[in-house]
């Protein structure tokens, strides 16, 4: 198959063997991959080729992966419901295909229909503070309403409430590690909501967890199935900020959410802003830049999940550590209020009153006029 062109029919199984295989040998990536497809005009072609390929280049003794191991990964991938996907074929994602470093494969583990419909990527810090979480969630919430299919990483913070929010009309979520390996372990619940009515992706093979060097290649497939990639908070010097120069390079738009000058994580969209990025204060921007003919109607109401007994219960000094960090990390410069934070937290006031004035004690949170609370700078 030559890049780019659509298979004309089914992949038989043993064609997917066969690119399973090639993308699976040793120092072969998705650029080698189409490029050794490209040359030989099949991936077992190109298969029986490498090893003087790799002996013409000074590498002796190389060995393409074994059939047995491909094979196994196949079977695991059935195992869970997934499924695999070759660069080309129908449900292949068409955003990618114009990426010179596509996926040879991807594994998909639920609605795979989704991956063909219109998408806007989310992304952003994961000790996202309460204003980011909630414009994450207004965000994700508006693009769904008018028929996008917000994608993101999985993350915590902001990732996880753009998925959140998306859940009822399907979401997105392309996986660093294998799409049956759950990461973070607390987004296990989500994880499996999304392979209910979402879609998981991953190039990489089932089983493998996910090392540093996974996250950069997960970035680039957010960014390429997505028409703009929109950044809600983000450090000077964050895997978000990686996330939208490859969207620029791969021709996304690129959006940003302005913060606090004053709060390090709004620093990297304050930068991308200044740099040119689309300020985004709501869905409806978003719409008008992609070119988004539906028309909002009025966002719903955010979500108040139903507050705890009276009781504050006794906390373990440990307990109450974790409870400050939790705390101080949905505050920032910018007010909120306390009853937001006592939603945000899924506490009780009377649980979040005490730790409160312990922290403002210790000259780490500010009370404002109007019950607003921001963490001292």
């Amino acid at each position: 198959m030559a890049d780019g062109q659509l298979f004309a029919g089914a992949v038989t199984e043993a064609e997917r063997l066969d690119w399973l295989r090639l993308i699976r040998s040793r120092r072969v990536g998705p650029v080698t991959f189409h490029r050794l497809v490209g040359e030989h005009g099949t991936a077992r072609a190109a298969l029986a080729a490498l090893p003087e390929i790799a002996r013409a280049a000074g590498v002796e003794g190389y060995a393409v992966c074994p059939v047995e191991v491909a094979a196994a990964e196949l079977r695991a991938g059935k195992a869970k419901g997934a499924r695999l996907l070759c660069h080309g074929e129908a449900a292949y994602p068409l955003a990618l295909m114009d990426l010179p470093d596509a996926p040879a494969v991807l594994w998909a583990l639920g609605n795979v229909a989704l991956l063909n419909r219109p998408m806007v990527a989310m992304v952003g810090a994961r000790n996202a503070s309460s204003l980011g979480v909630r414009m994450a969630r207004r965000l994700a919430e508006g693009l769904a309403q008018a028929g996008q299919v917000v994608v993101s990483g999985l993350a915590r913070g902001i990732d996880a409430e753009a998925h959140r929010a998306a859940l009822p009309t399907g979401t997105v979520a392309v996986m660093a590690g294998g799409v049956d390996v759950i990461y973070p372990s607390e987004n296990a619940a989500l994880h499996a909501e999304i392979a209910a009515t979402g879609c998981l992706v991953s190039e990489q093979p089932m089983g493998l967890e996910p090392q540093a060097r996974h996250f950069p290649l997960r970035n680039r497939i957010v960014s390429g199935l997505a028409r703009a990639v929109i950044v809600v908070e983000a450090a000077a010097r964050s895997g978000s900020l990686i996330t939208a120069r490859t969207a620029l390079d791969q021709g996304r738009d690129v959006m940003a959410v302005p913060g606090h000058p004053f709060d390090a994580r709004a620093s990297g969209c304050n930068m991308l802003i200044r740099d040119g990025a689309t300020l985004v204060r709501g869905a409806q921007d978003v719409l008008e830049v992609i070119g988004a003919a539906v028309l909002l109607a009025e966002p719903p109401a955010p979500r108040i999940a139903p507050l705890p007994g009276p009781a504050a219960p006794q906390r373990s000094l440990k307990e109450m550590r974790v409870l400050h960090d939790m705390i101080l990390a949905r505050l920032g410069p910018s007010p909120v209020a306390e009853d937001q934070l006592v939603r945000d937290l899924a506490v009780t006031s009377a649980e979040l009153a005490p730790e409160l004035l312990a922290l403002e004690l210790d000259g780490r949170v500010l009370r404002q006029p109007g019950g607003l609370l921001s963490r001292a700078v």
